[in-house]
């Protein structure tokens, strides 16, 4: 394993894995003081402040561990803002709102790297350091396309299941609730399996393809 390009990948995933994660959580957190809930806004989790969103594990090991490993790939999660439903103008309704708005962020940063890309590309002209940025929008690119796909996953406690929650019937949301603790271990075993790159690899194609028509 070259060291060299160790060091080179964690250089180029480490900001655009950071900004990926903590908007994700500070869109949530923000989204849910607009409709009725400041739990987030009263703990300080409304800040673009990495540490107060990393998750030791999330964060830094599973990202580290798969740049280590050169997956191709890297997804990440951060120490979920806290969402007081009861405190929501409509609880249903708006948690599902709340829910999206990370996923919806993470969207929104593909198209900002996007055009960091862009930078790199046409505008920087010392080669090195064009290379360099490009590298980084690229990985800031996938990073989020990854995360907005993942999220929307409608697997408790993934946001998709929030989104989800607000549409079925109260009875089918009640069964969700009792699945969610075991949530993790179901993402990691269809991980395991094949059976999650086999859902997300098409849909990510996709979006990867549509960024691809509009902005190059």
């Amino acid at each position: 394993m070259n060291i060299d390009n160790i060091i080179y990948n964690i250089a180029v995933w480490s900001l655009p894995v950071l900004f990926a994660i903590t908007i994700h959580e500070v869109a949530h957190g923000w989204v849910a003081s607009k409709l009725g809930d400041q739990t987030a806004k009263m703990l300080g989790r409304l800040t673009l402040n990495p540490f107060k969103h990393i998750d030791p594990i999330g964060t830094v090991v599973v990202p580290l561990a798969m740049v280590l490993l050169q997956t191709g790939f890297v997804f990440g999660w951060a120490k979920p803002v806290p969402v007081n439903m009861r405190n929501l103008n409509s609880p249903r309704k708006d948690m599902a709102i709340v829910a999206a708005a990370g996923p919806i962020s993470n969207l929104i940063m593909a198209v900002f790297w996007v055009f960091v890309f862009k930078l790199g590309s046409s505008v920087i002209t010392d080669p090195n350091i064009a290379k360099g940025i490009m590298a980084m929008g690229q990985a800031g690119i996938m990073i989020n396309l990854i995360l907005f796909v993942f999220n929307l996953l409608p697997i408790p406690p993934l946001d998709g299941s929030k989104v989800l929650s607000a549409i079925v019937p109260p009875s089918v949301s009640a069964m969700m609730d009792k699945i969610e603790p075991y949530g993790l271990f179901i993402v990691i075993g269809l991980l395991y399996f094949g059976v999650l790159n086999a859902i997300i690899s098409p849909v990510l194609d996709f979006f990867l393809k549509t960024i691809g028509s509009l902005f190059f």
